[in-house]
């Protein structure tokens, strides 16, 4: 009687482990549905590691971009003012070469106009030389300039503030040559022979052309002239008096042109 009723006890257990296998669908579904609940649970968890660095990694990228975009507006800018400073430099470089070009021609403009060869207007005196008519004897030879006469003159100017010098037209340089041929005085191989002859001087203002004026009113040397039968009128300082520029040409002896120390080396 006892074996039946432990017989019993293990039918009722094993029917209701098999009612319970059936009722979750078997075996196999029971594993099933275990291993998809592990899969859905590893998915979510990798979803969301994965998720979280895509917002990250965005959020970066846009502010790359604007960093980028920044540095880019600053390289053009920077670009701009380098391309600025070098119009500027290569401006400055011209003003600087025309300036020494324009050096260069006003110093050429200063030699041409102390060696004579431009024509001059400034302030200044004129003097008229002439036949003291009162002097002539009737009969004698007519009157004329000597060299010597003419070079006291100009150097009496000359000392007295003298810039710019002509006689008759002819502008007196450092190489005038004044001389007698065959009994007429010649100035740069002009003859003198003709009065009244005009000697135009040229001070460095008004001031100096009124001081010359005085002086020569009472210079000696235009006394001398009498000895010669000729007087000396001084004339009133004007403001515009013309010096005409000197025609002859300039004639450089014993001067050669300096070698600089490379050229000097290469020879």
């Amino acid at each position: 009687m006892a074996r039946h009723f432990y017989y019993g006890l293990d039918h009722v257990r094993k029917g209701f482990i098999e009612s319970k296998v059936k009722a979750l669908g078997g075996p196999r579904n029971l594993s099933f549905s275990v291993i998809a609940a592990i899969i859905g649970l590893m998915v979510a968890i990798q979803f969301q590691t994965v998720k979280e660095p895509e917002v990250r990694d965005t959020r970066d990228t846009w502010q790359l971009r604007e960093d980028l975009m920044k540095e880019k507006e600053l390289q053009s800018k920077l670009l701009l003012e380098i391309r600025s400073n070098e119009e500027k430099i290569a401006k400055y470089e011209t003003e600087r070469q025309q300036s020494k070009e324009e050096v260069l021609r006003e110093t050429l403009s200063e030699l041409k106009e102390e060696a004579g060869l431009t024509e001059v207007t400034g302030p200044g005196i004129t003097l008229s030389i002439e036949p003291a008519f009162s002097l002539i004897v009737e009969g004698g030879n007519p009157p004329s300039v000597s060299p010597d006469m003419l070079k006291r003159l100009l150097n009496e100017l000359n000392l007295y503030g003298a810039k710019h010098v002509s006689v008759d037209g002819e502008r007196v340089i450092n190489t005038t040559v004044i001389r007698d041929i065959n009994r007429v005085t010649k100035i740069n191989g002009h003859s003198l022979n003709r009065f009244p002859i005009e000697v135009k001087v040229i001070t460095e203002n008004g001031d100096a052309a009124e001081k010359l004026y005085n002086r020569m009113k009472v210079s000696a040397v235009a006394e001398d002239f009498f000895i010669d039968n000729l007087e000396v009128k001084v004339n009133r300082p004007v403001g515009d008096l013309v010096v005409p520029a000197y025609q002859g040409t300039i004639r450089i002896r014993y001067m050669e042109s300096a070698k600089t120390e490379k050229e000097g080396g290469n020879g």
